[in-house]
């Protein structure tokens, strides 16, 4: 009987009012998009509609300043790449959400003990930030994104992720291949191959704050070969074909010799 109710659902449902993270409202846009058919009783297949939410805020035209308060920052977020490296254009489907962008403005810092610590960065860097970090916003008609000076990893001027410069307890880590044989010597295939959890220091960041807002230096340093937490930081693909990590200093479980 409940499936048979499931034929009447609508093609197509908007809603409003519906609100984005972090207590802001959304662009009060709800679509729904197509989504994998589904069998019902009796073998019949009805194609149902799939929940796609719109969380950018959009701030109207009328106001021409964003002002971070606190240590937040304010990035223009560098647009999706459109095509491969060997030049192949890629679907909508396969365009990767960016993790970079440039700061537009700062806000004034934060408090830790007795001391202000000031936001470290300029408007103008190029940085990372990690993945799912922050609230984006349409701003001067080009997608922003507002979060903590913590959520962004590191300092990058090139294209190159090699070159990055991590920022406080970050680190950057190029891993280690994949094994290819087995301690036996017979070869894996792709299916088997176990993801990495090794790999090289190439740069560190200047350190954690204390509670007192000094810093604190990382155990770990350039070249040291560690083992880190397998499910930690941000995964990058160098333009040399490498893998590269950059994960916080208290992911590395152990340093390797």
């Amino acid at each position: 009987m409940a499936a048979t109710q499931l034929t009447s659902a609508a093609s197509s449902i908007s809603a409003k009012g519906f609100t984005s993270f972090e207590g802001l409202r959304g662009s009060n846009a709800v679509k729904f998009s197509s989504f994998s058919p589904l069998k019902l009783n009796g073998g019949a297949s009805r194609s149902f509609r799939g929940l796609v939410v719109k969380a950018t805020t959009t701030v109207a035209p009328k106001y021409t300043s964003l002002k971070p308060l606190g240590d937040r920052v304010l990035v223009k977020i560098k647009a999706a790449e459109e095509k491969t490296t060997g030049g192949i254009l890629l679907p909508t489907t396969a365009l990767s959400k960016p993790q970079g962008g440039e700061v537009v403005a700062v806000g004034e810092g934060r408090t830790i003990g007795k001391n202000k610590v000031e936001i470290s960065l300029k408007t103008g860097t190029q940085v990372l930030y990690s993945k799912y970090a922050g609230t984006e916003v349409e701003f001067d008609g080009s997608s922003h994104l507002i979060l903590k000076e913590d959520d962004i990893v590191g300092i990058l001027d090139t294209d190159d992720i090699k070159d990055l410069k991590p920022l406080n307890d970050r680190v950057l880590i190029k891993v280690a291949e994949v094994e290819e044989k087995t301690a036996g010597g017979l070869f894996l295939t792709d299916a088997s191959k176990e993801k990495p959890s090794i790999g090289t220091v190439i740069a560190v960041g200047p350190g954690h704050l204390d509670d007192e807002g000094e810093r604190k230096p990382l155990t770990v340093a350039a070249g040291n070969t560690v083992l880190y937490s397998k499910y930690a930081g941000n995964d990058f693909k160098g333009s040399d074909g490498s893998d590269y990590i950059a994960l916080r200093a208290s992911d590395v479980m152990a340093i390797l010799s």
